[in-house]
């Protein structure tokens, strides 16, 4: 898969609020109202993530966890990455929390 350059990048990000790229990858963090809420999210988000044998990188701190998401194979951001953040997108908003 091809990385996007710069441009592209921004252009899509305009379709997922809150996330920003930096560092060679786009990243959001989101907030639960109790930790085993964010907890729970992680274990969707994985379950998406090892369907679509594409793993972000996910920080768990407290109330707050992060995802970063990046090609590894092409160094960068591709589209993959965007499709695994809409992913996550989608779960955040169909969550019960």
């Amino acid at each position: 898969m091809a990385k996007l350059n710069p441009e592209q990048i921004a252009e899509k990000l305009n379709a997922l609020p809150g996330w920003e790229y930096k560092n060679n990858a786009i990243g959001k963090t989101f907030k639960f109202k109790e930790y085993l809420h964010g907890i729970e999210f992680v274990q969707k988000v994985a379950e998406i993530a090892e369907a679509a044998d594409h793993h972000p990188d996910i920080t768990i701190n407290y109330t707050r966890v992060a995802f970063l998401c990046t090609t590894h194979d092409a160094s960068g951001v591709t589209d993959k990455d965007f499709k695994l953040a809409d992913n996550i997108e989608i779960a955040f908003n169909d969550r019960d929390a």
